[in-house]
């Protein structure tokens, strides 16, 4: 082997490397967080199901079809809210990983969006949880027949409220999205704002894939990613027009 190619080797082992030392914090920080949160499992699974128990009929609760279902569903809730709690970790690694690579004036931009998509997936979570669950579950509740009792079953239940959790948490970092399209020249914000029907019809097939199948949800989903899309335009091009002004002559 030549000096070369150990120059050149020597770089890719050490990439490797540091990239096998950042997910293994990835996943001691998320172990962490289950590990710390497992206590709490019962009263986390309670946290999340009130806006449907407060709907159920006075007498009856949520139910368990499965054996194992007490302990799996907390549990499978316990490691999606560890996931969620160890975002800003996760993110700062891997924000660490890419910074060596990028030039100064893409880390100031990318600083200030790497916080700001922290913010706004966790505004997505409590979006759907105090706005959307409360509407949906009273709406399923509202129209039960006569003579069939609503007893949802607990596992059940989790899939469609981290169905909605995913949903409302990727919808609310769309300006993210847009904001680093219309930076990096990929398009500008004038072709983003002329597309914006077709950007509406995806919003609402976006909002029915995701969601339950009713209007109310879908409808709760498309209208915000509609807004957060326009959001990210008057954003792009402020973050344009700046680094027009910090271009040399």
């Amino acid at each position: 082997m030549t000096d070369a190619d150990q120059d050149q080797g020597q770089p890719l082992v050490a990439h490797l490397t540091e990239l096998r030392d950042r997910l293994l914090r990835i996943v001691l920080a998320i172990l962490v967080c289950t590990v710390g949160l497992m206590p709490f499992a019962n009263t986390i699974y309670s946290f999340v199901a009130e806006p449907l128990r407060r709907y159920l009929p006075e007498g009856t609760s949520m139910i368990a079809t499965e054996i194992a279902s007490t302990f799996l569903t907390p549990f499978k809730l316990v490691l999606v809210s560890a996931f969620c709690m160890a975002m800003p970790v996760i993110l700062h690694q891997i924000w660490q990983f890419v910074a060596p690579g990028m030039y100064r004036h893409e880390k100031r931009i990318a600083a200030p969006l790497l916080a700001s998509s922290v913010i706004l997936f966790y505004a997505g979570l409590a979006f759907a949880y105090y706005v959307v669950f409360p509407l949906v579950f009273g709406f399923f509740s509202g129209i039960t027949p006569e003579g069939v009792n609503y007893t949802p079953d607990i596992a059940r239940f989790l899939d469609t409220a981290l169905k909605l959790f995913l949903a409302f948490g990727i919808a609310f970092e769309i300006p993210i999205a847009t904001v680093l399209l219309i930076a990096s020249g990929v398009t500008t914000a004038n072709d983003l704002a002329q597309k914006r029907p077709y950007v509406i019809i995806g919003c609402f097939v976006f909002g029915m894939l995701l969601t339950p199948p009713d209007v109310i949800s879908q409808a709760l989903l498309a209208v915000p990613m509609w807004f957060l899309f326009e959001v990210g335009i008057v954003f792009g091009r402020l973050v344009k027009k700046k680094q027009a002004e910090q271009a040399p002559d």
